[in-house]
């Protein structure tokens, strides 16, 4: 395995399990954009999915049962929906496309982060948590970054913090199973990802307790600020590649 693959990975797959384990924030969403800088986002999202459900089953139990079910029945289903019209049009959709759509997302996301932080979020309503839900599923499908749309509904929910961890945790169980059939069709699951997401293996375990550990004991705020500044660059760059 290219080391410089292995790296990049091993970084998607600890920024992904930090997040799971309760750190909170965009910090997951440095993913893809930053695995795509030595692969391509496809091949990176393949590689991230087994590794991803490992990271759910571990943060379940973490915080099992602190989750909010009348929430489920709004976003859970929605979700599939987004799925499997992500699978539909997985095929044509090309590499440069998903850079742009990952780029563009990323940057977004920052902009309704700046624009939450200021009290600005509307007021979510079923309808809002269905459109945002099903954009989840479909963004979550291609390139797992169902965090953004999927916080236009959560974060102006204003839960708990716990119960609000607790809530996606579940969630992304559901949605990361369900994506496991449609990847496995289109052969994102081959053996040379696999390969590279059993080595990883050890590296989400631990980002996971990391990131349960620094939810309990490190501030936030300064940290989210640097993350919302390199996924913004990420995101740049990405666009910029894509053309």
């Amino acid at each position: 395995m290219d080391l410089s693959i292995f790296f990049f990975a091993a970084f998607g797959v600890a920024v992904f399990g930090i997040g799971k384990g309760g750190f909170a924030g965009p910090i997951s969403m440095l993913a893809v954009p930053v695995m795509s800088f030595v692969m391509n986002p496809i091949q990176a999202a393949g590689i991230l999915l087994p590794l991803l459900v490992l990271m759910d089953v571990m943060a379940m139990y973490i915080y099992w049962k602190k989750w909010r079910v009348d929430i489920f029945k709004i976003i859970i289903p929605a979700s599939i929906i987004g799925i499997i019209i992500g699978s539909l049009t997985f095929q044509y959709t090309s590499e440069n496309q998903i850079r742009l759509v990952v780029g563009i997302i990323s940057i977004l996301f920052v902009i309704i982060s700046l624009i939450q932080k200021n009290n600005l979020a509307l007021k979510p309503t079923k309808i809002k948590g269905i459109f945002w839900s099903g954009t989840a599923g479909y963004t979550s499908f291609l390139i797992h970054a169902g965090a953004p749309p999927m916080n236009f509904y959560m974060l102006p929910l204003k839960l708990d913090k716990t119960i609000y961890i607790g809530t996606t945790t579940f969630a992304y169980f559901i949605i990361n199973s369900v994506k496991l059939i449609p990847y496995y069709y289109l052969d994102l699951l081959a053996p040379s990802n696999l390969k590279i997401s059993i080595a990883l293996i050890p590296v989400a375990i631990l980002s996971v307790l990391l990131g349960y550990f620094l939810q309990k004991k490190v501030s936030q705020e300064v940290f989210y600020n640097i993350i919302y500044l390199l996924l913004f660059l990420s995101g740049i760059k990405l666009i910029f590649d894509s053309f």
